[in-house]
C-alpha cells in the first residue's frame, strides 16, 4: 500500500499542498505544463486524490487563481492597516503589494496565471469580480480618476515587466513604483 492510502486523512493540508504544488509549477514552466498527474506527484498524492479536491485540471487553476488572490487580499489589507493616509489607501497598498510581485518577475506563480488570465474567461472573471469588489469597498478612499489611472499604470508595470527579456531594471521599477505613490497623494477622492 502506497504512502498516499496509510497517511492520516488531513483534507485541508492536502488541498494547500496541491495548490502550492500547482503554483510552483505555473511559476516554474507556465500553466501548458502543469498536468494533474505532475502536480499529484509533487503534492505526494494519487491522481484520484487530486481529483478529490479538484475535478479537472481547469478547477485546480481556477483554485489557484483565486489562492493567488486571496493572499493578495491579505497583503493588500496588511498595509492598508499600515497606512495612516485616508485617501489613497487601496492604490497605494495595491501598487505595494503588485510590486512586491513585479520583482519576482517571471518566477512568480502570477506571472503564469496573469498572462493566462487575459486569455481564459473564468480567470478574467475571477480577477473582475476582486477588483470590482475592491473598488466598491473602497470607494470612500479611491475613488477618483488620478488613482485609478495609478492602478491602472502598476498593471501596464507589471506586464511590461513580464515582456521584457530581463524585466525592468529593478532601479528604474522603483522609480516608477515612487512616482505611482506621488500620484496617490491626493487631497480626498471626487
Amino acid at each position: 500500500m502506497s504512502q498516499a492510502h496509510r497517511r492520516e486523512k488531513q483534507p485541508e493540508q492536502v488541498r494547500r499542498s496541491i495548490l502550492d504544488q500547482a503554483a510552483r509549477s505555473a511559476a516554474e514552466a507556465g500553466l501548458s505544463a502543469i498536468t494533474l498527474q505532475s502536480v499529484a506527484a509533487s503534492a505526494t498524492v494519487t491522481k484520484g486524490g487530486l481529483l478529490h479536491h479538484f475535478s479537472s485540471k481547469q478547477a485546480l487553476v481556477e483554485a489557484v487563481f483565486a489562492d493567488l488572490l486571496a493572499k493578495l487580499d491579505d497583503e493588500i489589507d496588511r498595509l492598508i492597516e499600515n497606512d495612516t493616509a485616508s485617501p489613497g489607501r487601496f492604490t497605494r497598498a495595491y501598487i505595494e503589494a503588485f510590486f512586491q510581485v513585479t520583482r519576482e518577475g517571471a518566477g512568480s506563480p502570477w506571472a503564469a496565471l496573469s498572462v493566462s488570465c487575459m486569455n481564459d474567461p473564468k480567470l478574467r472573471a475571477l480577477w473582475s469580480d476582486w477588483m470590482r469588489g475592491r473598488i466598491e469597498r473602497h470607494a470612500d478612499t479611491d475613488n477618483h480618476p488620478v488613482l485609478q489611472i495609478a492602478r491602472y499604470a502598476a498593471d501596464g508595470i507589471w506586464l511590461a515587466n513580464l515582456m521584457e527579456n530581463n524585466g525592468v531594471e529593478p532601479q528604474d521599477l522603483e522609480r516608477l513604483r515612487m512616482e505611482l505613490r506621488k500620484m496617490t497623494e491626493i487631497e480626498a477622492p471626487r
